[in-house]
């Protein structure tokens, strides 16, 4: 059933008007509000913590520390369980939270703030991948703590007695033997710099908990099933009394995923047995997560037709002070190096590094955009060196549909050439205008686990409830479509519920573009579920084969008769009441197990964009950017388009503009004024995204999940462009005007 455009994002008119509902406006009776004391030091002892004039302050309740959780079991983890409830007895970054003081009020809350005096004895401290595995670096953990299957499957592999948190080590052929023979041999440098997520909902939690209901969380989680793990872990709450609700969220983009905020206003609500609003503001959450940074080592062996014959990659990677995800970002670092080539030898190190800086954490594409920046460099930079030009080397050596990216993994599922013509020949060329391409292929780290459940009542209104979290991306409006269309009735009887872990069953979380593929499935065989019964209803109440009958608008026809809901629902149970449930499950079972093979698909992406350089100021101008990806099926063209342009703006960022910075052990530009996000007036002036529906991928419809390929090619695309165009390769992101502005000064100086 073919809907109108309109029909099918419904949350529009409420997020224009205002009327959405975000965890910001939700406000319980006796509600307090807390707010954080953050560490001023990078590394250091807390030696004594002075609340009192806190505490005679108007309106202050209380000032909670390390010692107040004492009795829990308060460390946590997604990977390693290195994380407290709050600092206990020492800081291992500027912004982790030392005291929390709760008030009726925010007001007070924040003024009583600047009365505690905490007295710190410093430690040395380590910002710098690269210097925090010098055997003599300190430590910023003495043991690790490893957790196996608890978020993504498998164990961090840490290196007791350093700051390597994870070590990651694949290799398949003779990569030496390539080398040796190998006509050619490059070998490269390149570095990406920590970015914050900068959703425009800062982090925010409001919980209450009792004896007898146990927890109640109002989150922008986007893995409302991984925050009932880890309260459950440190508090010992069964997961049935631990409720986690999520409104709309303002934008995750990875940094509102795996667990952030809610351990610790769960322990406050916990602690003082009243409801509490625990809100951020944007500097705050600038200090609660951010990208993992990364420098890059490659080693290309090539023959002199330019066939790609070893790669050698190692992965540095700025894991903060604690581990979050970051193991699994190091594997998926590892693995997006490769390309979408074939290239038969592999060599494929990527380690996790203990900082004292903001904790990594996912991020859109875990992985991704620091390894394609380096690989997608390096192929231009091949290219040259052989004569080639761009777009035939990568010709040469993409991989085909069905053959592999590396051997244990499941062989790619989208023609790479076809994205990549289409790109071309979409790019405009004008004279005076360099142009520059990229290719890009991710495995997402999908958990095909998720469960939905779709409810059809006598008035013919159908529910939809699954743990998806809309976040921006839609994903309310695609199950929404999707449910509707198995049960053939108009998307305006569908609703989908807010998130509720109470209400609705099982979901990973929200995130590796798996929505639309797991829970869309979920959601097709819940309402396939609550057809049957359906049909089986109408079947036994007109007493005909159920072949004769079928779904119709409204209700059902049976031998060309149609019959209302209301009457099938009537005659059936014998009162004017009743619905009908359906369930759908999805496990790496399903389909005969044709989910259990890892990727479930490959995410792709091919781009390529023209610039301009004012070389005088070194500020570079991205003037057309053209982006194509084999999604499968589109289900919401309008979404989908949004979701492509918005991760490539996204790349645009931290392509020109975005680097966390730190000095002496402090981050100097954690604040709105400082930190420069792309603005309207920087985009491309031309945008286009094409979109390839081949209908082959696993989700419904035969669609591939999308949202974070399109930020992978845009970095190493412009700086294509800037090398191809005028002369200099610059390896260190962002490419900011003093950047580009010296390297074009010291090309012409021949230096």
């Amino acid at each position: 059933m073919t809907q109108p455009a309109a029909q099918i994002r419904r949350d529009s008119a409420e997020k224009v008007t205002g009327e959405a509902r975000f965890v910001t406006d939700i406000a319980l009776p006796g509600m307090l509000h807390a707010r954080l004391l953050r560490s001023t030091m990078p590394h250091a002892r807390i030696t004594g913590i002075d609340a009192a004039a806190a505490l005679d302050m108007p309106g202050v309740v209380a000032v909670l520390t390390g010692a107040d959780f004492a009795g829990l079991k308060h460390e946590w983890g997604l990977f390693l369980r290195d994380r407290p409830l709050i600092a206990i007895d020492r800081v291992r970054y500027v912004g982790e939270p030392v005291a929390v003081v709760v008030a009726e009020d925010e007001y007070s809350a924040e003024e009583a703030l600047d009365a505690i005096v905490v007295d710190y004895d410093p430690l040395p401290h380590v910002t710098d991948a690269e210097a925090a595995l010098a055997p003599d670096a300190p430590l910023v953990h003495e043991t690790m703590e490893t957790l196996k299957d608890f978020y993504f499957k498998g164990e961090a592999k840490p290196l007791p007695g350093t700051n390597i948190f994870q070590n990651y080590r694949y290799e398949c052929g003779d990569v030496d033997a390539a080398f040796a023979a190998a006509d050619h041999v490059f070998e490269d440098a390149y570095d990406f710099p920590m970015v914050f997520h900068y959703a425009m909902e800062p982090h925010c939690v409001v919980a209450e908990y009792s004896v007898r209901e146990g927890f109640t969380l109002h989150s922008c989680a986007q893995s409302p099933s991984a925050v009932q793990k880890v309260l459950h872990a440190i508090f010992g709450t069964p997961l049935s009394k631990i409720r986690v609700i999520v409104p709309y969220v303002g934008g995750g983009f990875g940094g509102k995923a795996s667990v952030k905020l809610d351990p610790l206003a769960a322990g406050i609500a916990w602690k003082l047995q009243r409801p509490v609003r625990l809100c951020l503001s944007v500097a705050e959450s600038m200090l609660t997560c951010r990208r993992l940074n990364a420098r890059v080592h490659l080693r290309s062996a090539v023959a002199k037709d330019g066939t790609l014959l070893a790669k050698a990659v190692r992965v540095v990677m700025n894991g903060g002070a604690y581990a979050d995800t970051g193991p699994a970002v190091a594997i998926k670092a590892a693995n997006r190096a490769i390309g979408p080539y074939r290239i038969p030898n592999l060599r494929l190190e990527a380690q996790a590094v203990y900082t004292n800086t903001v904790p990594g954490a996912a991020f859109r594409s875990i992985g991704g955009p620091q390894a394609v920046w380096a690989t997608e460099s390096q192929m231009d930079t091949i290219a040259e060196a052989l004569e080639l030009d761009p777009l035939e080397l990568r010709r040469r050596n993409l991989l085909r549909r069905g053959e592999t990216v590396r051997p244990d993994l499941r062989s790619i599922d989208v023609e790479m050439a076809e994205a990549l013509g289409e790109v071309s020949k979409a790019l405009p060329h004008r004279p005076g205008e360099a142009r520059g391409f990229a290719v890009a292929a991710s495995d997402p780290g999908i958990m095909p686990i998720g469960s939905a459940m779709v409810r059809l009542g006598i008035d013919g209104s159908i529910t939809v409830m699954a743990n998806s979290v809309e976040i921006g991306q839609g994903v309310r409006a695609v199950l929404a479509k999707l449910a509707a269309e198995a049960l053939n009735q108009p998307i305006a009887a569908v609703d989908v519920a807010e998130t509720d872990t109470l209400t609705a069953p099982f979901d990973w979380g929200t995130g590796a573009s798996r929505s639309t593929v797991i829970m869309g499935c979920a959601v097709q065989e819940a309402a396939a579920d609550a057809g049957r019964k359906l049909l089986a209803m109408a079947a036994t109440t007109y007493e005909v084969p159920e072949s004769e009958c079928r779904l119709v608008e409204g209700g059902v026809l049976v031998r060309n008769q149609h019959h209302t809901f209301r009457d099938l629902f009537h005659r059936y149970f014998g009162i004017d009441s009743g619905d009908v449930s359906g369930i759908g499950s999805i496990t790496p079972q399903y389909r005969n197990g044709a989910f259990l093979q890892a990727p479930l698909f490959w995410e792709t992406a091919a781009a390529g964009c023209s610039i301009s350089v004012d070389e005088d100021t070194g500020e570079i101008l991205v003037k057309d950017y053209v982006s194509a990806a084999d999604v499968g099926r589109v289900i919401n063209r309008l979404a989908a388009e949004g979701q492509d342009e918005g991760a490539a703006m996204q790349g645009l960022g931290h392509s020109l503009f975005e680097e966390l910075l730190y000095e002496d052990g402090q981050p100097v530009n954690a604040s709105m004024i400082d930190y420069h996000v792309p603005l309207i007036d920087e985009s491309p002036a031309h945008f286009e995204t094409i979109l390839i529906e081949n209908g082959d991928g696993p989700g419904p419809g035969g669609a591939r999940g999308m949202g974070e390929g399109a930020i992978l090619p845009v970095a190493p695309a412009i700086a294509n462009a800037l090398a191809a165009g005028h002369g200099v390769r610059i390896k260190h992101l962002p490419l900011t005007p003093e950047k580009v502005w010296r390297s074009l000064r010291a090309a012409k100086a021949g230096l």
